[in-house]
């Protein structure tokens, strides 16, 4: 992994901060927990095996979990849904980490601006491997604009702003990022075809195309804590961030202490001062973010403009 100090990072920890996007469902596991209801992963996943041929054992890591037997002949294992933040690795300074303490009093110093976090899953992929991962990833679609102050802030903002902050705060030698912000939905997926492949990411498609109709939402909607039942302060505002001793243990919550709205001068000057620069994994250093551009549709017609044109879609046989 792509960590800054290789050199010194005796121990590759499993410590991150992130959001979970965990759900308990009837299909998953018993011991699942729900800690966020805007998005149903299990639209995405393929439990009766229609176009996955194989996994590895773990399975489905979303959408609930594996339930184990005799629902599931897969390891059995609740929902760990997640996207990491920022990889601590070990709480061990001596290994490249940090101490426990050191992370939590930071974040509830108020050192690191946590805002009210709403995000938008942005498509459905698999990774480099092989048999690849399948991860659900949550890109910045287009840049801010950083000219008109009041313009909408770009789909998932707020993880390039936490994760900018948390790699200017902390710089233990094992810190790293995992790639672009994404949630592992399965391991070692092989398909049952090439056109099962296709068919699978055309239903992932589609599932995204509502998704992005409703825009994005905030997560811990039920202003949950680590264990899913009630938080004992709920605030107006609950979507912040998680530690977690690996995707299975989550064991402190922060709430967002930067609140809405985000279109004031002073709030956004302060957002955009935060995503003008990427941190390179290769080079190891920041640089001048890169953003896409943001794409103008030539329709008028929203319905064309998101779900497409159901006549050419029957033309190219479905």
């Amino acid at each position: 992994p792509p960590v800054l100090k290789p050199e010194l990072s005796k121990v590759d920890g499993l410590a991150f901060i992130g959001l979970s996007l965990s759900r308990k469902s009837d299909r998953g596991h018993p011991d699942s927990i729900t800690l966020q209801t805007a998005f149903d992963l299990n639209n995405v996943i393929d439990r009766d095996y229609e176009y996955v041929a194989s996994t590895n054992d773990d399975g489905w890591l979303v959408g609930g979990g594996e339930p184990g037997y005799p629902k599931s002949y897969k390891l059995p294992a609740k929902d760990s849904a997640h996207i990491e933040i920022m990889r601590i690795g070990t709480y061990r300074p001596e290994w490249g980490g940090i101490t426990e303490k050191d992370v939590v009093d930071v974040l509830r110093s108020g050192k690191i601006l946590i805002p009210q976090i709403e995000v938008l899953p942005t498509g459905v992929v698999a990774n480099r491997d092989n048999p690849p991962e399948i991860e659900i990833r949550f890109d910045m679609p287009f840049g801010p604009d950083f000219e008109v102050m009041d313009a909408p802030l770009p789909p998932n903002w707020a993880l390039r702003f936490v994760h900018n902050q948390l790699f200017k705060h902390f710089f233990n030698p094992s810190r790293f990022c995992p790639g672009a912000f994404h949630s592992t939905i399965v391991r070692k997926a092989e398909f049952r075809s090439p056109s099962h492949r296709d068919a699978y990411f055309a239903m992932c498609d589609a599932v995204l195309k509502k998704w992005k109709l409703a825009g994005p939402k905030a997560l811990n909607d039920g202003a949950w804590d680590v264990d899913g039942k009630p938080l004992a302060k709920p605030g107006a505002y609950n979507s912040g961030i998680w530690l977690f001793l690996d995707r299975t243990k989550i064991t402190h919550y922060f709430p967002p202490n930067f609140l809405p709205p985000y279109d004031t001068k002073e709030k956004r000057e302060i957002i955009l001062s935060f995503l003008t620069e990427e941190w390179d994994e290769k080079t190891l250093e920041w640089k001048k973010a890169e953003y896409p551009v943001q794409e103008v549709s030539k329709s008028s017609n929203k319905f064309f403009e998101f779900c497409g044109n159901p006549i050419e879609t029957l033309l190219r046989g479905g």
